[in-house]
């Protein structure tokens, strides 16, 4: 029998042990309902605060999983002031090592329906430089490797632990939602999610151009959290949750939070499925996830340590103590 669920304002504020895996919840997914939680914890970095307590919750056999709602356990921040930063350090220290993140997105092709799942392997960003995307600062410079935005492993364990078809549930709907993935779905093509900066939806003209730029989706969250996460030296998938053909299909009525709204509960019960069935393959799986990172940004550094600044190195050591030694 399942213990009895704590209300959240009754759970500890400590967890003791290491925290592997994160889940990022996006629009409509604010907790995960089937885990047992076990902690709530409030967690201050150089970066200010996340976007809200992080909760730990077990699996049945025990496995711990942070999970963290993005914009706020009650919606109230907007795509470009998520604190990402914040977010990505607070899970960093519990000692996270793997990130799966939902978002909520736009489809920018006509096989990707509303209520399909997609797992994006490319980025465009289209954001507008206002969200801080990067720990490092004037007098500390590093470049991060972004060539492939999503972790491979992370990518390839999630491929083959869900079914392209008949894993997501229809509700009665006419169409049976697929789970889009690169090789399964997509004929080996990668499947490319645009970032916009919003909080507007696209017009039909910018639409139009990110489909011929190849587009797969839109949406306004996967930057700069995975720039983020990389540089963090976490591993970092994003799940894509379709609501919409955003505004390019004249046939439809451009989008409204009306028919993003009206997909929403769908999408969100399917991804609380969906993040059970990764949690329990990501808990009995034997390959440590994120070991490929460790230790990549300790050489990714331009700036010689003789001339950064002690409260740099301080900052950079609440993500990476010992890599660079405190002066």
């Amino acid at each position: 029998m399942s213990p009895e669920r704590v209300p959240a304002s009754q759970l500890p504020h400590h967890y003791d042990g290491k925290v592997t895996l994160a889940v990022i919840g996006g629009t409509g997914l604010y907790d995960l309902p089937n885990l047992h939680p076990v902690a709530r914890l409030t967690i201050s970095t150089p970066w200010g605060f996340p976007s809200g307590a992080i909760t730990i919750a077990h699996t049945e056999s025990g496995f711990p999983v942070a999970f963290l709602a993005r914009h706020g356990p009650h919606h109230d921040l907007l795509p470009s002031d998520v604190p990402s930063r914040a977010n990505i350090a607070a899970l960093k220290s519990i000692g996270v090592k793997a990130i799966i993140a939902f978002s909520a997105v736009g489809s920018l092709q006509p096989e990707i329906k509303p209520r399909d799942f997609v797992l994006p392997t490319q980025v465009i960003d289209r954001t507008k430089g206002i969200r801080p995307s990067t720990f490092f600062e004037k007098g500390f410079v590093a470049h991060a490797m972004f060539g492939e935005p999503f972790d491979l492993q992370l990518n390839k364990l999630i491929r083959d632990a869900v079914d392209s078809n008949g894993f997501l549930d229809g509700f009665g709907n006419d169409h049976t939602p697929v789970f889009h993935t690169k090789e399964k779905t997509n004929n080996g093509e990668d499947l490319t999610i645009i970032c916009m900066e919003g909080p507007a939806f696209s017009t039909r003209a910018e639409s139009r151009l990110y489909r011929s730029w190849g587009g797969s989706v839109i949406n306004m969250s996967v930057l700069p959290e995975a720039k983020l996460a990389r540089e963090a030296e976490i591993a970092y998938q994003m799940i894509c949750m379709s609501t919409d053909y955003d505004s390019w299909n004249e046939s439809e009525e451009p989008v409204t939070v009306e028919t993003v709204v009206g997909n929403l509960k769908a999408n969100s019960t399917n991804a609380c499925k969906l993040a059970a069935h990764l949690i329990d393959a990501i808990a009995t799986h034997p390959v440590e996830l994120g070991k490929d990172l460790e230790g990549t940004m300790k050489f990714a550094v331009s700036t010689n340590p003789n001339g950064v600044k002690k409260e740099l190195l301080e900052k950079m050591h609440f993500l990476f103590p010992g890599y660079w030694p405190l002066q």
